[in-house]
């Protein structure tokens, strides 16, 4: 049976959200963004400009999205483009390596192979071997000394 798509609903009308007329919170008004090439008037991105190219890479070594350089969409692309060809030309790094400060997995998979970290105040436990202490004397390395060591040793196999 076919619908008249003339004949509303009464029902699904009350429902629908009514259109915001300045109610709720308001939206906070931020600085507009400008794209610095257009700006400048440049007429195209130079791939060996690394400072300049730095500015649109996160520190993790990717590029960074229009929304957060304020490039327009030309320029995004040119950056974009600048960017994969100083990575093939070695001017910038394809990865940016971080070290984690104490974590090593991102869900916890460590604890599992490896057993959870030691509490502090706990014990080594029975049957390991702790390691060896360091050294704490000094070599001397001097002519003298060396000579010295050298003529010792001799005297002792003549003997």
């Amino acid at each position: 049976m076919a619908r008249n798509p003339k004949t509303t609903n009464k029902k699904s009308q009350e429902h629908r959200p009514k259109p915001s007329s300045g109610g709720g919170r308001p939206r906070r008004q931020g600085r507009p963004k400008v794209c610095i090439f257009c700006s400048e008037h440049a007429t195209w991105v130079d791939y060996k400009d690394v400072a300049l190219l730095t500015r649109f890479i996160n520190d993790r070594g990717r590029i960074k999205a229009r929304g957060g350089t304020g490039n327009c969409a030309q320029h995004q692309r040119d950056v974009a483009t600048a960017v994969k060809i100083a990575r093939e030309l070695a001017l910038l790094p394809y990865v940016v390596r971080t070290t984690a400060t104490e974590s090593r997995g991102g869900r916890g998979g460590d604890r599992l192979r490896y057993g959870p970290p030691p509490r502090q105040g706990d014990k080594p436990e029975p049957g390991v071997p702790e390691s060896p202490p360091k050294s704490t004397t000094e070599v001397d390395t001097t002519e003298d000394a060396v000579a010295d060591r050298v003529s010792d040793v001799s005297v002792a196999a003549a003997g």
